[in-house]
């Protein structure tokens, strides 16, 4: 792969010294050399049925596949919400979405959200994140991250980024650190081996890091290389290449595990897998099937997403969890594992630690369920999830609701509200109840101040935005914008 390096104008010269304090050190006092490197890769768009270990009709996935046959599989892990913006903010501060502002795709997490790569860096962790960003309240595909940009990774804890503001392809222009670059291959195994540079020096360094690995594959537009397509032939254009990107991403795990091992780190390297949301509903073979909905719905087929935790110097065994588990799960339970709840924020958290699941497992006991309830919210849409049962709205202002047991009907084809009334009602007393201190929230109560501070961008397309217009026209011969800008153009005309 190569890589290529271009003269953009000023405004992206090499200044992240001074946006971000990017090369500061980062605070020793609690500094353990002996904690486990931590390392979260996540997929954009990919279905909960997209596994080779959920026997896939077609598409293998032998890296996903060997994490599972030797770590923790989470059947019932769930994404924060039904698309991608949300549930990023949830990983990274375990707090359902809308509590810290980011109510959809594109809108911005609030700087004043404290999140798991600031917690990492006051225990002497060097941090890392690679592609997708989404967090600063830009819309449309991905471009690079400007060194002035507000809310770039740096100012949220991460010492090095190569960030992109949404989903990305093939020859990638990503922002490293306000730094234009322009890299030749699957955007997959270009921030692979970009995050594999980070892990190689603080592995030499003896320094344990948190990297932060999130594609832009498998989401539109695809754009898959011919080898990786050659299994899907006799699909239509769309789902081959979309099948084709999974295949890319996929081997490019295998590389990041390689990478591991090849620098002895993988056994003391705690490396966590899943998606951002469900599948999509246009792809063929299904995403989701046999669950109900798609990406963008709270039916479990917008919400259930795949999941592997790989740990060898915790886990000895693999294992199959069906206890529910959430991306809201993923800070607390890496605080824990490092011994670091100390810092744990003091502000309502909707994620809980999955070490005593992970105990119990290791220990090879049957894990006791979820400690309490899983809830969802987005866009006026509404779940609960407590044990099997499921309560929904798929609209708050109508007061209708939907109940379903997932242990029976995990396509949620029989609604029980009219069977089960009492358990609708104890559910929907949660569900409200948990809305409003998420309203609470939504208010700014949850910080010091008790407001939200001024200055919190509003979500908009970043073409809109003026530092983005001296390149509009070279980006537009770009094939990851051109069609955007082309159908943008249409809808316009009379």
């Amino acid at each position: 792969m190569k890589m290529f390096h271009k003269t953009w104008p000023a405004l992206v010269g090499w200044l992240a010294v001074i946006s971000g304090g990017s090369f500061a050190a980062p605070p020793r006092c609690l500094a353990d050399p002996d904690r486990p490197n931590v390392i979260l890769v996540m997929a954009d768009d990919m279905g909960w049925a997209q596994t080779g270990y959920r026997n896939h009709p077609i598409l293998e996935t032998p890296a996903i596949d060997a994490m599972s046959d030797s770590g923790i599989r989470f059947d019932r892990f769930y994404a924060a919400a039904p698309v991608c913006s949300p549930t990023r903010a949830s990983v990274l501060t375990g707090r359902s979405n809308d509590r810290t502002g980011v109510l959809s795709h594109g809108y911005a997490l609030r700087r004043q959200e404290t999140t798991l790569a600031q917690l990492l860096k006051k225990a002497g962790y060097t941090t890392g994140h690679f592609g997708k960003w989404h967090l600063n309240g830009l819309r449309g595909p991905g471009v690079p991250v400007l060194h002035t940009d507000s809310h770039h990774p740096g100012h949220f804890g991460f010492d090095q980024w190569l960030s992109v503001t949404n989903y990305f392809d093939r020859d990638p222009l990503l922002s490293d650190r306000g730094r234009f670059v322009e890299f030749e291959g699957d955007s997959s195994e270009v921030v692979v081996d970009e995050a594999m540079k980070f892990v190689a020096r603080q592995a030499k360094a003896g320094q344990p890091f948190l990297a932060v690995i999130w594609y832009g594959s498998p989401h539109d537009p695809f754009a898959a290389a011919d080898r990786d397509v050659t299994e899907f032939e006799e699909l239509d254009e769309t789902s081959k290449q979309h099948y084709g990107e999974l295949v890319a991403m996929d081997r490019s795990l295998g590389t990041l595990r390689k990478g591991l091992r090849e620098l002895s780190i993988a056994d003391d390297t705690l490396l966590w897998f899943c998606s951002d949301n469900g599948g999509l509903g246009n792809i063929r073979p299904s995403a989701v099937a046999p669950l109900r909905g798609s990406k963008g719905t709270i039916y479990e087929g917008g919400l259930l997403v795949p999941a592997v935790l790989e740990w060898p110097d915790r886990i000895k065994s693999p294992a199959v969890v069906d206890s529910r588990a959430g991306t809201v799960d993923i800070l607390p339970t890496v605080l824990d594992a490092l011994a670091l709840n100390e810092l744990i924020p003091e502000r309502p958290l909707d994620g809980v630690s999955l070490m005593p699941v992970i105990e119990q497992v290791i220990a090879g006991e049957t894990p006791a369920g979820r400690t309490r309830p899983l809830h969802f919210r987005h866009e006026g849409r509404l779940a609960v999830i407590e044990g099997d049962m499921k309560l929904l709205t798929t609209d708050i202002r109508t007061g209708k609701f939907e109940l379903y047991d997932l242990a029976n009907d995990l396509s949620e084809t029989n609604d029980l509200v009219g069977e089960r009334p009492e358990d609708a009602k104890r559910l929907m007393k949660e569900l409200i109840d948990w809305n409003q201190t998420v309203q609470q929230s939504i208010a700014g109560m949850d910080y010091p101040d008790r407001r939200i501070n001024p200055g919190e961008p509003q979500s908009q397309f970043w073409h809109t935005r003026p530092e983005y217009q001296t390149f509009l026209e070279a980006w537009k011969q770009r094939p990851e914008y051109a069609r955007w800008f082309n159908r943008r153009a249409a809808r316009q005309r009379p």
